[in-house]
């Protein structure tokens, strides 16, 4: 896997429910982005990366498990000028899985809303799915 030199913005998005560890969600975004920075403010938790490199574990996840016209369909679904987004289920990641959901209300505990934007985000899509 070649990672392209491109600029890019990877932010992850998701809320803390009364009855979860704050850790547990730090951990399980660690496990799919190991390279994100995280904040959280008790009822949710930002990170963010500035390195495509942190797409490798999905990037790998895709390839190996032949899932590229499922990525395909919710990036370019969800593409608006330079931005696009999708949706991790947080208890898979929790346990270092990764799992895609087409609405937030498919992962019960809410999902991980992952947003990337760029000024390439053609070429972007282009490599998580096709490279």
């Amino acid at each position: 896997m070649k990672i392209p030199n491109l600029s890019c913005k990877i932010e992850m998005f998701c809320t803390v429910n009364p009855s979860e560890s704050i850790e547990k969600i730090e951990q399980a975004i660690s496990n799919v982005f190991p390279y994100a920075i995280i904040n959280n403010n008790d009822v949710s938790i930002n990170a963010h990366s500035k390195e495509l490199r942190s797409f490798e574990k999905i990037y790998q996840f895709i390839h190996n498990n032949k899932l590229q016209k499922i990525y395909l369909r919710s990036l370019e679904d969800n593409l608006q000028d330079d931005t696009t987004w999708f949706y991790l289920n947080k208890q898979a990641a929790f346990v270092e899985q990764i799992a895609i959901c087409e609405e937030s209300n498919e992962s019960p505990l809410g999902p991980i809303k992952v947003t990337l934007t760029s000024s390439n985000i053609d070429a972007i899509i282009d490599w998580i799915v096709f490279d």
